[in-house]
């Protein structure tokens, strides 16, 4: 297929334009970085969560190390014991069509987002107050420090143009316009003259929708500037383009159900399983995975080894890394939790219980697949028995109460933590479907949620990952078993400039667009 692709590259859509002059002299370029975003551009549906939102800004936004700093906010202060966060405005923004941002169209912004029941997580915002055309105040129902990321994440629409068709034709304060949309093929923008930041050096963005073969061949061909490609294919050189690597937070882990069975959801669907609940099984399957090996033979050496969802950021505890690959303290923790191979079949079992059970995977990712089958591999000379499985999502959702189960989450957003571990949200979508819960760690949690500073509150999420004796990680109850956090991989011009790039979330929308008003050619 590689060969195929290679011998007959994809024409670009019309519009686009694949060569140019010098570099120096070249202000445009050919992206062919992820999926075409299917519902559009507006900010209140979700749009640009997961990199820059091109046509819009936002009021906060991440430096290089994921700190909080403004952007359209020239302050902010968290008050009333995390229930209230106030936002002061900067005075020279304006919308592409010239027209000024005020508190006016922040408070409709988040409003409009909440009323529509958005990705955006908004359940907790009880009002949006503009006392004044530069100040905003958000009055949360219970403390919440993390909504300040939520703020980092949500561009800012034009309250006097959001119609119904500002997702195909949207106008915002960013550092790029919308000129063209070819559903299926393109996107054609344009820097905005009238953005206040710092100015983008590329006046035209073409961002091509490929699929990772077709932009492989792209580049192969020289159509493009930079595309994203997967693990196959990162191990082929391409004349005048490198390999960057980026670290991100794309991780994928095991969710075990935490609990014995018994119980069923309101719907009817199992909960628990007598295997998994115990604490032995969860913490020899975390301390016996080779997590570089699954690195080096599943991704092609392009990730690195998961602890938690958060490795890496600045809530995370980097006291959660645990030494594995390490058969020999896996059978001693067995053994001291009371499983042995009573009839020498191979399999462990306890209280007449053989420690086998499925490891649930989606059908069509073959990286979850491949992980899910390496890992029922390294268990078997322990004596646990894992079956991987692939399923459909439908079939998942179903199951996953009761089965553990190959998922992927990451973000910059601390809040990720409490919905993946909070009692509160066991059974809740597919958050903690294992139900996991530990008294200490809500505690952990709410202090989180009401501290008045980040950095009281990061001290708080990194507690109730392990305090020295207790916590959600490995170290601890051990719920998940995190394997890998995937690399992203693209294929870059090699006199491009693409910034210092932040770790990336996970995969979902365009993450390595975040700076892209930072890019440049190389001097």
């Amino acid at each position: 297929m590689l060969t195929a692709c290679a011998e007959k590259p994809p024409a670009l859509p019309n519009g686009a334009a694949g060569e140019g002059g010098a570099a120096a002299e070249k202000r445009e370029l050919v992206l062919a970085v992820g999926a075409e975003p299917e519902a559009g551009f507006d900010p209140t549906t979700g749009w640009g969560r997961y990199g820059s939102p091109l046509f819009q800004s936002t009021l906060l936004k991440y430096d290089k190390d994921l700190q909080i700093v403004t952007d359209l906010a020239t302050s902010y202060r968290i008050g009333e014991g995390g229930t209230a966060i106030t936002v002061e405005l900067r005075a020279d923004a304006k919308f592409s069509d010239g027209m000024p941002v005020t508190a006016e169209d922040v408070k409709y912004t988040f409003e409009t987002a909440a009323a529509g029941g958005s990705v955006v997580d908004l359940h907790l915002l009880e009002r949006v107050e503009a006392s004044d055309a530069r100040t905003v105040t958000f009055t949360l129902k219970h403390p919440q420090s993390a909504f300040v990321h939520v703020l980092a994440a949500t561009g800012i629409v034009p309250k006097h143009a959001h119609g119904a068709d500002y997702a195909q034709r949207p106008i915002g304060s960013g550092p790029f316009r919308l000129v063209q949309w070819d559903r299926g093929q393109q996107l054609i923008v344009s820097a905005n003259p009238l953005y206040y930041g710092e100015k983008p050096v590329f006046e035209k963005l073409t961002f091509l929708f490929l699929q990772e073969d077709a932009a492989f061949a792209a580049a192969q061909a020289g159509l493009v500037d930079i595309a994203a490609v997967p693990a196959l294919f990162s191990r082929q050189t391409v004349p005048g383009m490198r390999l960057e690597s980026l670290r991100s937070v794309d991780n994928r882990g095991i969710l075990f159900p935490y609990v014995k069975s018994g119980a069923a959801t309101a719907d009817g669907y199992p909960i628990g399983n007598d295997v998994t609940s115990d604490l032995a099984i969860r913490k020899a399957i975390n301390v016996a995975v080779d997590r570089q090996a699954l690195i080096d033979g599943v991704l092609e050496g392009r990730g690195t080894p998961a602890y938690t969802s958060a490795d890496g950021l600045p809530w995370w505890n980097p006291e959660t890394v645990i030494a594995d690959g390490d058969l020999d303290e896996a059978a001693r923790i067995l053994a001291d939790g009371g499983w042995a191979d009573a009839d020498g079949d191979g399999i462990v079992e306890k209280d007449a219980r053989k420690a086998e059970f499925a490891l649930l995977y989606p059908a069509g990712d073959a990286t979850r697949q491949s992980l899910a089958i390496a890992v029922a591999d390294m268990m078997k000379p322990l004596g646990i028995e894992i079956r991987a499985e692939g399923k459909s999502w439908d079939d998942i959702g179903k199951l996953m109460y009761s089965n553990a189960v190959v998922f992927g989450w990451g973000s910059h957003d601390p809040l990720e933590m409490y919905n993946l571990y909070s009692g509160t949200n066991a059974g809740v979508e597919y958050f903690n479907t294992g139900f996991y819960a530990n008294e200490t760690v809500e505690r952990y949690f709410e202090q989180a949620l009401r501290a008045e500073t980040l950095e009281e509150a990061n001290a708080f999420w990194k507690k109730a990952q392990w305090d020295g004796e207790t916590g959600f990680s490995a170290r601890g109850d051990a719920p998940w078993a995190w394997l890998v956090n995937l690399d992203h991989l693209y294929l870059v011009d090699e006199r491009l400039d693409i910034g210092e790039q932040k770790i990336h979330p996970h995969g979902h929308g365009w993450p390595v667009t975040d700076n892209i008003e930072t890019w440049r050619w190389h001097e």
